[in-house]
């Protein structure tokens, strides 16, 4: 939608962005705003509704644009619905092509329990997340695709500092979303790596790349099982933050994400072939942990270390394949009967999660991953399935989505569930053909992985990871980026 959002201190604006809730006046801050009463009544009309994103527009005499947002139901708005709605007038002010917009929505924002700052970094997120460019692999077939250059004029300053914090949000959620985007013959595992390297260098971090003879000295199974039929190798990725004056022995927040560039499902091919396409986007987990450990080194810049792994194959098809009926040992002992090869993404998470347990002694660990159909099933794709039986990072977690907008909805996972697991030839299957429970089998799997003592959060975002129709801030068919400002968030409470 735009070229590039940022705050200027000079600047003329063009359009006044205003905010309106159902049931209610404008309120004091704008009526000031609105000195002509052209607002006041344009809000009198029909449309005028109030409800979430919906548009009213009034015009002065000299021809001053206003935009007035809906905001839906003053005491029960939350950062969500001030990203649906400020994506909606976001859409409006790319439109009407607004070089220059003043931000005038204190006044209503103080009619809600969200503070100035707060709400400022959701305005900030939602309108740096419609800067996104898809089309980069646009060519010549296509027509124009410039887009403008938005300046906000903000004079409040809490609200400018959040809006300021948003849009760095954004501009790391957005890294994400173009990983994700980019297809599978550029996106292979080592281009991933190359990806992490380069942003460790602009940010600071620490980058490490696992590849062949290595993953062998790690006992990397799932990786070089999951990898091996395919041309281009596999590696894991890891990253590391770490602030001034951080003891290198102080135990890290561990992040790991499913980082599968293409699945074909292997030799259990999925079927039918429509089933295959989108499979791009199978490293969303991976991509989206990369982005959030770029927001974490660049906007939140927490005083605790936090290590990422990303666990990077593709799932191919050729005669170096894995099989059904292969037994693969991890590093932790753990074996694991292969029933089907195209649940592979619990294989190379099982890596990230035993040997981040066993080398960096973790505090807490989480991993993100596109896992399993079934929790869109379950779930749709408004919640992001969270299994997380500590009580005291649950708590943590559930903040972090409320203050990030990206909720989570706790399933469960207890001792049945993982003996459903349990293999005659193994210790564990990889999937059990038994489809109940569907979702908790990848939740269920995982906790073998993972020291019993370390607090462990496992967030599948299958259904929340892309959007198939225009919604708030995101375009159709496009990534969101799920998970980058929820974990960010999370290093900042």
């Amino acid at each position: 939608m735009f070229s590039s959002v940022s705050i200027v201190k000079r600047g003329k604006p063009t359009v006044t962005l205003l905010g309106h809730f159902k049931g209610k006046s404008l309120d004091s801050a704008s009526k000031a705003t609105d000195e002509s009463g052209v607002v006041r009544a344009a809000l009198k009309r029909g449309e005028a509704t109030g409800d979430v994103g919906s548009i009213t527009e009034a015009f002065d005499e000299g021809g001053h644009r206003f935009i007035v947002v809906g905001l839906g139901d003053a005491k029960t708005a939350t950062v969500r619905t001030m990203l649906k709605a400020l994506g909606s007038a976001g859409r409006r002010l790319a439109k009407v092509k607004a070089g220059t917009v003043e931000i005038a929505l204190e006044g209503a924002i103080a009619q809600t329990k969200l503070d100035d700052w707060r709400a400022g970094s959701a305005i900030g997120e939602a309108l740096g997340l419609l800067s996104w460019d898809r089309n980069t692999f646009k060519g010549s077939a296509t027509g124009d695709t410039k887009r403008e250059k938005l300046s906000l004029v903000v004079g409040d300053k809490s609200l400018a500092t959040g809006i300021e914090r948003g849009l760095g949000l954004a501009v790391s959620a957005n890294i994400a979303r173009d990983l994700s985007e980019t297809p599978p013959n550029i996106a292979t595992p080592d281009y991933i790596a190359k990806q992490a390297q380069a942003i460790a260098r602009k940010t600071g971090m620490t980058c490490k790349v696992f590849r062949g003879a290595a993953l062998e000295t790690a006992k990397l199974e799932g990786h070089i099982n999951v990898g091996k039929a395919s041309e281009n190798a596999p590696c894991m990725v890891r990253l590391e933050y770490k602030p001034q004056g951080a003891r290198a022995t102080a135990s890290p927040v561990v992040i790991v994400g499913k980082t599968i560039t293409y699945d074909t499902g292997g030799l259990s091919i999925k079927i039918p072939a429509p089933n295959m396409a989108g499979m791009k986007r199978d490293k969303d987990g991976g991509c989206n942990v990369l982005g959030a450990m770029h927001a974490i080194a660049t906007v939140i810049k927490p005083k605790k270390r936090v290590v990422a792994y990303l666990v990077c194959a593709e799932n191919s098809i050729s005669d170096e394949a894995y099989r059904p009926d292969d037994v693969l040992t991890f590093l932790n002992g753990v074996t694991v009967e292969v029933t089907n090869t195209d649940a592979e993404g619990r294989l190379v998470l099982a890596d990230g999660l035993a040997y981040a347990c066993a080398k960096d002694k973790p505090s807490h660990i989480f991993d993100m991953a596109t896992l399993t159909g079934g929790v869109v099933v379950a779930l749709g794709s408004t919640f992001a399935g969270m299994w997380c039986e500590d009580d005291a990072l649950r708590g943590k977690v559930e903040e972090a989505a409320e203050v990030a907008g990206e909720p989570v909805w706790r399933m469960p996972l207890n001792e049945e569930y993982r003996q459903q697991m349990r293999s005659d030839v193994a210790d564990i299957v990889n999937s059990n053909p038994n489809r109940k429970a569907h979702p908790v089998q990848g939740a269920a799997f995982l906790s073998y992985f993972v020291d019993e003592n370390v607090p462990w959060c496992h967030l599948d975002i299958a259904g929340v990871h892309m959007v198939e129709s225009d919604s708030g801030p995101y375009v159709k068919n496009s990534a969101t980026g799920f998970g980058v400002r929820l974990l960010a968030e999370f290093m900042d409470l």
